[in-house]
């Protein structure tokens, strides 16, 4: 009798079998059974009391549910059992991704106090046991920041905001794996410079990306995002220059092209070569003029 009486002690605790004997289970039985947490028993992060599971099984035989009832907000996984895995090393699931030096994480739960849950646990549609988040899930709470870039508007939200960068914007890097050579991507992979564990962009949005040279020794070393504001509509423009160089329409000929003649700054300057070099000035300055030396230009 008690060898009976402890098989189905152990039954009823450690095997998900168990859980799927409910009908209204099976969805999440066959979703947990294709996901990264198969090896990992029901009890071990819905943890109930026993007399919280018997009050489960009384109310189910008695009302004989037919959908499991929404929670209304409550958090089904405490985070406290989810860092049991993955905060340092666990030696029951070594492999379980670590997120202790996670930026992202850090900022999310430990400084805005938000469940793991929230992101991780989210259902919707009857989808359980899906543990990253759909690739526009973000903008649930980050309600002002959709994509409105050109070519840009299908990617995911972690293809650009990863733990790779202090303040989880995009680095001058992350924008050259879509903007810059194939070369550059290589070697952006080789070094793991990015993070691509679970979004990368498409081939086909790669493709069709601009591709740009910024040169090693260009004299403004600031990331991309400065003057390209991609969940705003607003493209770069005369206005966004001047955020920085106010004063430069005072400078030299600046009035003269720019107020005179309605020229915009990426007239001459052109985007990403950053100078006005004599080479550059025999090609652009001479399609409205002749050819003048770039610093009597400046000294006026």
């Amino acid at each position: 009798g008690g060898l009976v009486a402890f098989k189905f002690y152990d039954f009823t605790q450690n095997n998900p079998k168990f859980c799927v004997s409910c009908h209204l289970m099976k969805p999440a039985y066959d979703a947990w059974a294709r996901s990264e947490h198969k090896g990992i028993n029901c009890h071990e992060c819905h943890h109930l009391s026993i007399p919280e599971q018997n009050r489960l099984l009384v109310n189910f035989i008695l009302h004989r549910p037919k959908t499991v009832p929404p929670r209304h907000g409550k958090i089904i996984v405490p985070w406290k059992y989810c860092v049991k895995c993955h905060w340092e090393t666990d030696e029951k699931y070594p492999k379980a991704k670590k997120i202790n030096n996670s930026i992202m994480h850090a900022k999310h739960y430990f400084m805005e106090k938000i469940e793991c849950s929230k992101c991780h646990g989210f259902i919707e549609g009857g989808q359980v046991h899906k543990f990253t988040p759909d690739e526009r899930f973000c903008v649930r709470c980050h309600k002002d920041r959709e994509v409105h870039g050109e070519g840009m508007q299908s990617l995911a939200c972690l293809n650009c905001h990863t733990d790779r960068t202090v303040d989880l914007k995009p680095g001058r890097k992350k924008c050259l794996f879509c903007h810059g050579s194939s070369d550059i991507r290589l070697e952006l992979l080789a070094d793991e410079t990015l993070d691509v564990t679970h979004y990368q962009p498409p081939e086909e949005v790669i493709k069709k990306a601009k591709k740009i040279e910024v040169s090693k020794d260009a004299p403004m070393q600031f990331y991309c995002y400065e003057c390209h504001k991609p969940h705003t509509k607003v493209r770069p423009d005369y206005g966004t220059c001047l955020s920085c160089h106010g004063q430069v329409i005072n400078v030299g000929k600046h009035k003269l092209h720019v107020q005179s003649m309605g020229l915009q700054c990426t007239d001459c300057h052109k985007p990403h070569n950053w100078r006005v070099t004599r080479t550059q000035a025999k090609t652009t300055c001479t399609q409205c003029h002749e050819y003048r030396d770039p610093l009597k230009f400046i000294k006026g």
